[in-house]
């Protein structure tokens, strides 16, 4: 996709930190690290979002990750690897592997309660659509 930031990325028309790759996936660093070493895990055929990607492409993607996530704790000595599949800034299915210390200071995702009854409702809606 011509106007895909990533595949743009994945031609090597626009530089990167090169991290991994293989014939299927490329890894490189963040430009806009959240900590050092925030890198991402893009596949190298277009894909806008997780959904849209075929099983065993994410299925080897995790896997992948796992191998990335052990690298990153060994050369950065971090504490733990946050991993995020959000999709929205960028329409190219990719996951974020961001190294985190435990007294980094990071806040985490803004949290909630649910109202009487409606964790239940929530879970039945979504058990509903499962095939």
């Amino acid at each position: 996709m011509a106007n895909c930031i990533f595949c743009q990325i994945i031609a090597g028309t626009i530089p990167c930190a090169k991290v991994y790759e293989d014939e299927k996936f490329l890894a490189f660093l963040d430009i806009n690290p959240v900590h050092p070493g925030h890198t991402l895990l893009i596949p190298k055929e277009h894909y806008p979002m997780m959904v849209d990607t075929p099983d065993e492409l994410v299925a080897s993607s995790f896997i992948l990750v796992k191998k990335l996530m052990i690298a990153m704790k060994t050369a950065l000595a971090c504490d733990f690897v946050m991993i995020s599949v959000i999709g929205t800034d960028v329409p190219h299915f990719h996951i974020q592997l961001i190294p985190r210390s435990f007294n980094d200071g990071l806040k985490g995702w803004q949290t909630g309660k649910y109202k009487d009854g409606e964790a239940g409702e929530v879970a039945d809606q979504i058990r509903g659509k499962l095939h």
